[in-house]
C-alpha cells in the first residue's frame, strides 16, 4: 500500500518544479525567476528528503543521507528565497547583507558533516536526531533567512503601489504561514522537544505557499504567467475533448461494425483511421475555440499598448482645444483600460474655473472633493494614489473621498511626481469594470499617457488663452475705440469752439488795430504836424509792430476760414517784383534795428500775374520777417525773384540758423516751430509758413524750401504762367 505522505510530497515536489519552469520559461533572462526556479527546486527536494529523513519506512542508510541533505535543501532554500524577494522587488545585496552571505554559505557547507547532524537513531514509527555544535548557529541563520525575507516584504509593502502591493501581500502571507509551520513541526518541537512525529506533517504546510503564489499568478499576475496558464489550459481542455471524441466515437463504431461479428482488424484499423482524421481535424477548431475561452478568463482586461499609444498619439495631434481633447482621451482610456469611468480634472486659471470633463455617466463631484484633493495630493510627492492603499489614519479623509466618489487611481497632472506643485489637474479612473486590480503595466501605461498629456493640456490652455485673449483684446480695442471716437468729438467740438473764439478775436482786434495803423502812418506822413528825428524812430517802430499784428491776425483769420470752407482766393493783375519792393521798404527799418542786410534786385521787365495780392504779399512778408529775424547779427539776406518761360520763382535766401534735418518735415503744419527757433523767437506761433503753404498751393503754387543747420535757409515759390492763367477764370476755395 502506497503511504499517503510520499504521495502528497511526490506531489508538491512536483507542482513546485513545474511551477519554476514555467516562470523561468516566461523570462529566462530574468535573475528573479531563476532564483525561483531554484527555490522551487530546492524546496521540491527539501519535501522528498524530508518525508525520508523522518520516517521508518525507508531504510537506516538512507535516512541518514536524508537528514544530511534535508539540512543542506534548507540551508539552500531559504537563502535562495532571500535572494528571490530582493531581486524580485529590485533590492540588491550591500555591505550590511555581507554577514549574512557568508553565514549562510558556512551554514549550507557545514550542513554535509557531522558538525550539524552527529548522529540518527531509531525512536518508535520515527528517527531521532543528535544535533552537533554547529546546529545552533545553523537555525540561527534559518531564522534570520525567514525575518530577513518577511522585513524585507514588510519594508517593500509600505512603499508599493497598486498591483505591486498586492503581490507583496500575497506571497508576505502565504510565506509567513508557510515558515510558521514549518519552524513550529520541523524546528521548535524536534530541536527543543525532541518530538518529530510532525516533521513529515509540517513539511505539508508548503501547499499554503503553492496555493499562495497560484493565488498570486492568477488574481494579482505575478510573474505574469498568464499567457502561459491559458495556452496551456487550452491545450489540457483541447486534448480531453479530443480524448472524449475518440472513445465516444469508438464506443457507437464499434457497435456499428463490429456487433454480432467476429473482431476484424482490417475492418478496426479503418475505424482507428477515420477517428484519427476526425480528431486531427477537430484539432484546430477546438484548440481556437478554447484559446477564445481562456482569453476571456484571463485576459478580459488585456489590450494592445502599442494600439493604445497609437491612437493616443493621433489624438493629441488632431485637436487644440481643452474639451475635445480630454473627451476623447477619456473615451480612448476607456476603451482600452475598461475602467468604469474616467474623467480630467482641470484646475481653475484667472479667466477660467475649474472644469471636470470625461466619459458620459461618471460621478458627479463637489467642489469641497477637489478642494481637499488640491489641498491634500501634493503633500504626498506622489504621481498615483491608489485608493485602496490609503490606509493610515493621516490620509483617512482623502480615502473616505476617494471610497465615496468611487475612484480608484488619481493620477495627478504634473510633470514631476514628487513635486509640491498642484499641476494642472488630475486624472480620475473607476474601478475596472471586470473588478479586476490595476495591474503594473495599467500603471505605466497611465504613467506614459499623462506625461504625453501634460503637454498636451498645457498647449491647448495657451492655445486657449490666446483665444480669450484675442477676444478680450478685440473688446478692449472695439471699447479703447469708442472712447477715442467721443474723445475726438470733445476735441471737435472745442476746435471749433477755439476757432469761433480767433475768428471772433480776430474781427475784433482787426478793425481798432486798423485805426492804429492809419493814425501813426498820418503822423509820420506830417498831417499832424512837424516831427523830430527820435519820435519818427518810434513811430516806424510801432508802425511795423502794427503791421506785423495785421499780418497775425490775418493768418489766424484765414486758419478759421480754412476750417469753415471760407477761405478763397481772389486773383488779382499783381507785378511782384512792385510787391517785393513794398515789403522790402517796410522792413528796412526792421533789418537795420537786427544788423541783417537785405539784397534784392528789381527785375526791369517783371509780366503782371494773376494772384490775389493780399494774401501773396502777406507770404512775401512772412518768408522776409522770418529771415530777418532767425539770422544771426550781422547776417544777410537776399530776395531773388526770376521769370523763366514757363513759370515764375521767388528765393528769400538767408545765412540765419537753418531747421534740424529731422524736424524739416514737420516745418509747415500748423502751430510747429523747430526747436532752435523757439529759441530764438519765443513769441512765434507756427502759423505763417502754414498759411504761405495753404495760399501757394490753393492758386496752384508750389513752395520752394531748403536748409542746411547752423548754414541758413531758403523759403519761395513757383507758379507756372499756364495754370495761374486757367485759375484766374473763376475764384478758389482753399
Amino acid at each position: 500500500m502506497i503511504n499517503g505522505y510520499i504521495v502528497i510530497s511526490a506531489i508538491l515536489a512536483i507542482v513546485f518544479v513545474l511551477l519554476g519552469v514555467t516562470v523561468l520559461y516566461r523570462n529566462p533572462r530574468a535573475n528573479s525567476n531563476k532564483l525561483f526556479l531554484l527555490f522551487s527546486v530546492v524546496t521540491a527536494l527539501w519535501l522528498v528528503t524530508n518525508y525520508m529523513a523522518s520516517t521508518r519506512t525507508v531504510p537506516y542508510d538512507v535516512a541518514y543521507i536524508a537528514n544530511r541533505l534535508v539540512f543542506l535543501f534548507a540551508a539552500i532554500s531559504t537563502f535562495s528565497l532571500v535572494g528571490f524577494v530582493r531581486t524580485l522587488l529590485d533590492l540588491g545585496f550591500g555591505r550590511a547583507w555581507r554577514a549574512v552571505v557568508i553565514a549562510n554559505i558556512v551554514a549550507i557547507l557545514g550542513s554535509v558533516t557531522p558538525w550539524i547532524v552527529e548522529n540518527i537513531s531509531a525512536q518508535g514509527k520515527t528517527y531521532s536526531i543528535t544535533f552537533g555544535f554547529l546546529a545552533i548557529p545553523y537555525f540561527v541563520v534559518i531564522l534570520t533567512n525567514f525575518l530577513a525575507v518577511v522585513g524585507t516584504l514588510v519594508s517593500s509593502r509600505r512603499k508599493a503601489q497598486g498591483n505591486e502591493r498586492a503581490q507583496v501581500d500575497t506571497i508576505l502571507v502565504s510565506l509567513a504561514t508557510t515558515l510558521v509551520f514549518i519552524l513550529v513541526t520541523n524546528a521548535l518541537l524536534p530541536f527543543i522537544f525532541n518530538y518529530y512525529a510532525l516533521t513529515s506533517a509540517g513539511s505539508f504546510s508548503t501547499m499554503i505557499l503553492v496555493g499562495g503564489m497560484a493565488y498570486g499568478i492568477i488574481r494579482h499576475r505575478l510573474f505574469d504567467l498568464r499567457l502561459v496558464i491559458a495556452r496551456s489550459l487550452a491545450y489540457v481542455l483541447s486534448l480531453a475533448s479530443l480524448g472524449a471524441v475518440f472513445i465516444i466515437g469508438t464506443f457507437l463504431l464499434s457497435g456499428i461494425f463490429f456487433r454480432n461479428t467476429n473482431f476484424n482488424v482490417d475492418t478496426a484499423r479503418w475505424v482507428y483511421s477515420l477517428l484519427a482524421m476526425i480528431l486531427a481535424f477537430l484539432f484546430a477548431p477546438l484548440k481556437g475555440f478554447f484559446d477564445k475561452i481562456t482569453a476571456r478568463v484571463f485576459f478580459r482586461d488585456s489590450y494592445d499598448t502599442q494600439v493604445f499609444l497609437d491612437q493616443f498619439n493621433k489624438l493629441l495631434v488632431s485637436t487644440y482645444q481643452v474639451k475635445p481633447l480630454l473627451e476623447k482621451a477619456a473615451v480612448i482610456i476607456q476603451e482600452n483600460l475598461k475602467p468604469g469611468y474616467c474623467i480630467f480634472s482641470i484646475s481653475a486659471t484667472e479667466s477660467i474655473p475649474r472644469r471636470v470633463m470625461g466619459t458620459p455617466g461618471h460621478p458627479v463631484f463637489g467642489d469641497s472633493d477637489f478642494e481637499l484633493i488640491e489641498d491634500t495630493v501634493p503633500g504626498m510627492r506622489r504621481k498615483f494614489i491608489v485608493a485602496d492603499e490609503l490606509r493610515s489614519t493621516r490620509n483617512g479623509e482623502l480615502q473616505g473621498v476617494l471610497q465615496n466618489d468611487d475612484v480608484a487611481i488619481l493620477a495627478r497632472l504634473t510633470a514631476s511626481g514628487s513635486s509640491t506643485r498642484e499641476g494642472i489637474g488630475y486624472l480620475l479612473l473607476g474601478p475596472k469594470k471586470s473588478g479586476n486590480p490595476y495591474g503594473k503595466q495599467d500603471l505605466q501605461v497611465i504613467e506614459i499617457v499623462t506625461n504625453e498629456l501634460i503637454i498636451a493640456i498645457q498647449n491647448a490652455l495657451r492655445f486657449e488663452e490666446i483665444q480669450n485673449f484675442n477676444e478680450t483684446l478685440q473688446e478692449k480695442v472695439v471699447e479703447a475705440t469708442n472712447k477715442l471716437r467721443r474723445t475726438n468729438e470733445k476735441l471737435k467740438a472745442l476746435d471749433e469752439t477755439k476757432d469761433d473764439f480767433i475768428s471772433m478775436a480776430s474781427h475784433q482786434l482787426r478793425t481798432p488795430l486798423t485805426s492804429v495803423k492809419g493814425y501813426i502812418s498820418l503822423v509820420l506822413d506830417g498831417d499832424a504836424g512837424p516831427i523830430k528825428p527820435m519820435q519818427r524812430q518810434l513811430l516806424n517802430q510801432a508802425f511795423s509792430s502794427s503791421q506785423r499784428m495785421v499780418y497775425l491776425i490775418s493768418d489766424l483769420l484765414n486758419v478759421s476760414r480754412l476750417r469753415t470752407g471760407k477761405f478763397v482766393i481772389e486773383p488779382s493783375q499783381v507785378n511782384l517784383a512792385d510787391v517785393i519792393v513794398d515789403e522790402v521798404d517796410q522792413l528796412k527799418e526792421t533789418a537795420a534795428a537786427r544788423q541783417v542786410s537785405i539784397d534784392y534786385n528789381k527785375p526791369k521787365d517783371f509780366p503782371d500775374l494773376m494772384l490775389d495780392e493780399t494774401k501773396i504779399r502777406q507770404v512775401i512778408m512772412n518768408y522776409m520777417d522770418n529771415a530777418i529775424y532767425y539770422t544771426p547779427t550781422g547776417g544777410h539776406m537776399r530776395v531773388e525773384l526770376t521769370n523763366n518761360p514757363a513759370t515764375v520763382e521767388l528765393r528769400v535766401v538767408d545765412n540765419g540758423i537753418g531747421v534740424p534735418k529731422h524736424e524739416q518735415h514737420h516745418l509747415f503744419t500748423k502751430f510747429y516751430r523747430a526747436g532752435n527757433a523757439r529759441k530764438v523767437r519765443p513769441d512765434g506761433t507756427g502759423l505763417g509758413l502754414f498759411m504761405a503753404k495753404k495760399v501757394v498751393t490753393a492758386q496752384g503754387g508750389a513752395v520752394i524750401f531748403e536748409s542746411e543747420e547752423g548754414k541758413g535757409s531758403t523759403f519761395g515759390f513757383t507758379f507756372s504762367k499756364t495754370k495761374l492763367a486757367e485759375a484766374a477764370r473763376q475764384p478758389v476755395k482753399a
